[in-house]
């Protein structure tokens, strides 16, 4: 797609620091990290949205992820990572091009998610909402 930020750093028009590539994924340093070490991997072809990436390539995202989050964690002495994805605008996901923010922790970052929960549901509502989950999966995954 040639308005997306991430197609043009994939295909070299736009400057990016690179830490890992291959046939399915890109992975660079983020530009506005909030974290030192701050990493992002993303699909080398444009998918809008992590329900539409072949297996083979959401199967090379998620193992890379994990590896590269470690190496990174190690490189400046942190104590944990968070994965980020974010699918759809209200969701989060500014660049509309599946990714995963490798983000480094430590005790002392800084950063907070500013998580908010919400009061449980009263069980009709959770077992109504339940049972529209599993009759979808059972349609979609044969479940």
């Amino acid at each position: 797609m040639r308005s997306c930020a991430f197609c043009r750093i994939i295909n070299g028009e736009i400057a990016a620091t690179p830490i890992f590539q291959d046939d399915h994924v890109l992975c660079i340093m983020d530009i506005a990290p909030v974290t030192v070490g701050h990493a992002v991997l993303m699909t080398r072809k444009h998918y809008h949205s992590v329900t539409t990436v072949p297996g083979d390539t959401l199967a090379r995202l998620m193992t890379a992820a994990p590896a590269i989050a470690q190496a990174i964690v190690r490189s400046v002495d942190g104590d944990g990572f968070n994965l980020h994805l974010a699918n759809g605008q209200c969701a989060g996901q500014a660049v509309p091009h599946v990714h995963v923010h490798i983000i480094p922790r430590s005790p002392i970052d800084g950063f907070c998610w500013g998580w908010r929960t919400l009061p449980p549901p009263d069980s009709a509502d959770s077992a109504d909402i339940l049972e529209k989950i599993r009759r979808r999966l059972d349609k979609t995954m044969n479940l």
